[in-house]
């Protein structure tokens, strides 16, 4: 029996955003409480001892930064990864001088997961990770366990987005993936903008670094979507 990758305290008073969160988490395995306020997760944290908390800055009644602080404080050892809506260069080295990592909102949630996961590796003790069988598609092979992807055994670096991407046209075979679809999945857009070409942009950074290692592996079908040969 393998082991829960571990527990992830989510502070977002966003009840939607917070939902999505522990769903995808949870989905991986992940054990997950959620709070909307500060004094919700100080409550929460007086009996339990989560490895990770993901903090969202701006929060009714405090500052995210202020929480994590102050939970960094009552268990030295936690993980802290910060969600916000800005990306001010320095809000990012505020959150950064002593937490582990952050986001920026908008996100996909694969993104999310894959960061947790990172951080999570670099505090605990490897073996406490679950191992995950890999994804394979022809010559490619998606580590689900280090989020790495290998073509022809050489290995492939990719962002968080491009390996997200890249997942989920392995998780569809051969089958075309709408550009809708695509949107909703690897970017959680509910409706899709009519002038989004941030699908085109991924796709052609995720070309570029394939076709350096083989034969072209993306196909087009012009206005439907894309898949893998």
């Amino acid at each position: 029996m393998t082991t829960a990758p571990g527990t992830v305290l989510v502070v977002e008073d966003e009840e939607s955003i917070a939902d999505v969160l522990a769903i995808a988490l949870r989905y991986h395995r992940f054990e997950v409480m959620t709070a909307g306020t500060v004094r919700e997760a100080l409550a929460l944290t007086e009996h339990t001892r989560p490895d990770c908390a993901l903090l969202d800055v701006m929060l009714p009644d405090g500052d995210g930064r202020a929480l994590g602080r102050e939970l960094r404080s009552r268990r030295p050892e936690l993980a802290l990864v910060f969600l916000t809506a800005r990306d001010a260069p320095a809000e990012v080295v505020g959150a950064l001088g002593f937490g582990d990592d952050y986001i920026t909102k908008p996100f996909n949630i694969d993104e999310v997961v894959a960061r947790v996961t990172a951080v999570l590796r670099r505090t605990r003790p490897a073996d406490v990770l679950p191992q995950r069988a890999p994804l394979r598609h022809g010559d490619l092979e998606l580590d689900e366990t280090t989020y790495s992807v290998r073509r022809a055994g050489r290995s492939v670096e990719l962002t968080p987005t491009e390996y997200a991407l890249l997942r989920f046209l392995v998780c569809n075979g051969g089958r075309i993936v709408p550009k809708e679809q695509l949107l909703r999945h690897v970017w959680q857009y509910e409706h899709t903008p009519a002038e989004s070409t941030v699908v085109e942009t991924y796709i052609s950074y995720l070309r570029r670094k394939l076709d350096a290692l083989g034969p072209p592996v993306i196909t087009t079908r012009r206005g439907v979507g894309y898949g893998l040969t």
